[in-house]
């Protein structure tokens, strides 16, 4: 376990130029000695920045220890154990790729957590808390809701060309509806976990993200609504 030395002061530019060669410095090395000097002069804050930023701008708080601190300290073990994996011949940034990293390091970790407490959660407090996502009374609810998803994604899939004809636009969506298609294997947690997944696979700013994950909540709701009231789907009528 890394011990986290004494803060800097506060800077935007944590991870700068200096913390890309030094990293590279760092993987050129076999001296033990020499990578101990690099890792604490240069290293290890960035990297507890780092840690710290991605936990709190993306609210990564589902956790198993007292202090976020300890979270980030488990985070750095690992980023040094993959450390050595960083090329920076393939044309990306370290702080891009650590970030990335310790991204997808957080969503299997998070959502192991909030699985873990909702499975050891009284049902009491299951009902009480609006933090939890299931409903122990509505199962029936909850497999129409499923059957629909599974509608609304063929649906959109068999029409990409009319309600997307752009390119990227189709891409972003096709993303969207990739988390959907594997809604038993994901657990998002929350708005942001989301984006992040999104992100990672098309490669699009968020306010794309938004634009189109907005059109789509426009064709859900609207047929599951009269999904709901009726008993069946007919999106070709809006």
């Amino acid at each position: 376990m890394i011990v986290a030395k004494k803060r800097r002061p506060k800077s935007k530019n944590y991870f700068t130029q200096e913390t890309e060669d030094a990293i590279v410095l760092y993987n050129g090395t076999l001296d033990t000695k020499i990578k101990s000097k690099i890792y604490e002069t240069h290293i290890h804050y960035p990297f507890f920045k780092l840690t710290e930023n991605i936990i709190h701008t993306f609210k990564f708080y589902y956790t198993e220890v007292d202090k976020i601190e300890h979270l980030q300290h488990e985070i750095i073990t690992f980023l040094l154990s993959k450390i050595h994996l960083f090329d920076p011949t393939r044309g990306a940034k370290a702080y891009s790729y650590f970030g990335t990293i310790v991204k997808r390091w957080l969503i299997v970790y998070n959502t192991k957590n909030y699985t873990n407490r909702i499975a050891k959660a009284p049902v009491d407090d299951l009902y009480k808390d609006e933090t939890y996502s299931c409903n122990l009374t509505d199962e029936p609810v909850v497999d129409n809701l499923s059957l629909f998803i599974d509608e609304f994604i063929e649906y959109t899939s068999e029409n990409f060309g009319t309600l997307f004809p752009k390119k990227d636009d189709a891409k972003v969506a096709d993303a969207i509806l990739e988390l959907f298609r594997k809604r038993d294997q994901i657990d998002i947690f929350n708005k942001k976990a989301l984006y992040i997944y999104i992100r990672e696979m098309v490669e699009v700013k968020t306010p794309k993200i938004t634009k189109i994950a907005n059109k789509l909540y426009s064709i859900f709701k609207g047929n599951y609504i009269f999904y709901l009231e009726n008993g069946y789907t007919n999106f070709k009528r809006l």
